[in-house]
């Protein structure tokens, strides 16, 4: 049986003692002319140069998408190139009803190979089910964003004393992961919202866009976001590594920086009330129905 993509990752951190993850994201500006072999160049340019000492990496759909034909080959090819032990993440943001998503996940997956997939989770549970089927691919679904205008929709007060909007998904995110295969986006540039986040879904891995180019703080982040265990948070990092002279040495550093924040946040005594990962996962198995008690009918 092939270990659910969340113990991979985490495996995977643990090996590297690193939580970025590398985004491939390859802008016309940074191109020097918008061919495939351009993209192509671009994007293994940063796995090898950082692919030893990163927990993932993950690619972003829309760029390849825009170069028709050529730009999606490139993609598979890109993917196919990635080390198999590094975990890769198709930024692709997809939500449909389930019929459609089928057709998402086969893409996704099985055409091009990626391991895990950003969705978005409007469309409620049933949407998310052929991405989820398989606990070896994992799912973030949005939940709080890093754009301005998330605070539109996401930070909407909900009726009965349920918080934010973005709360509400991530508690509906914990309770929906009994394959083990569900992780939230949760932007890095608002420690409030990482912190609420947490508290509403303390089990699960949260990718966090916004440190570097976007001006999300690295140790405000992580002291708001970390789990109990000292991991459940995946750095994405693009611009400021894609632009660096040596993004090796770049990523370097920020790992360095990464693991003096673990180490200082494990060294707190936990808040009250802060639950460990083992009863979160306790938790959201009893609301998923997966443990139940008293008498009842299977």
């Amino acid at each position: 049986m092939n270990p659910s993509f969340f113990s991979r990752l985490a495996e995977r951190a643990r090996q590297t003692g690193s939580l970025l993850c590398v985004g491939l994201d390859p802008h016309p500006a940074d191109l020097p002319d918008l061919s495939a072999s351009a993209v192509k160049q671009f994007c293994l340019r940063l796995v090898q140069a950082t692919s030893g000492q990163v927990a993932a990496f993950k690619p972003n759909a829309a760029f390849f998408e825009a170069m028709g034909p050529e730009g999606w080959q490139a993609l598979r090819e890109i993917i196919a190139l990635i080390p198999d032990d590094v975990p890769v993440i198709l930024d692709a943001k997809r939500g449909d009803i389930s019929s459609t998503a089928e057709a998402y996940a086969r893409s996704a997956f099985e055409l091009l190979g990626a391991d895990a997939i950003t969705l978005n989770p409007y469309l409620g549970r049933d949407s998310l089910e052929p991405f989820l089927q398989d606990p070896a691919r994992g799912c973030f679904l949005l939940c709080k964003t890093s754009n301005p205008g998330a605070r539109d929709l996401q930070d909407l007060p909900l009726a009965m004393n349920e918080g934010l909007l973005y709360e509400k998904v991530a508690r509906l995110a914990q309770s929906w992961d009994d394959r083990g295969n569900i992780g939230l986006v949760v932007g890095a540039t608002q420690p409030e919202s990482l912190r609420r986040a947490r508290q509403a879904a303390p089990g699960l891995w949260f990718l966090a866009p916004g440190v570097g180019a976007q001006g999300g703080d690295l140790s405000t982040a992580l002291q708001n976001g970390l789990r109990a265990d000292g991991l459940g948070m995946l750095l994405n990092i693009s611009r400021s590594i894609a632009r660096a002279a040596d993004p090796g040495q770049s990523v370097s550093e920020l790992n360095q920086a990464v693991r003096i924040e673990q180490e200082r946040f494990l060294a707190q005594p936990r808040p009250a009330g802060q639950i460990s990962v083992f009863a979160a996962l306790a938790e959201g198995l009893l609301q998923a129905g997966c443990v139940r008690f008293g008498e009842f009918t299977l």
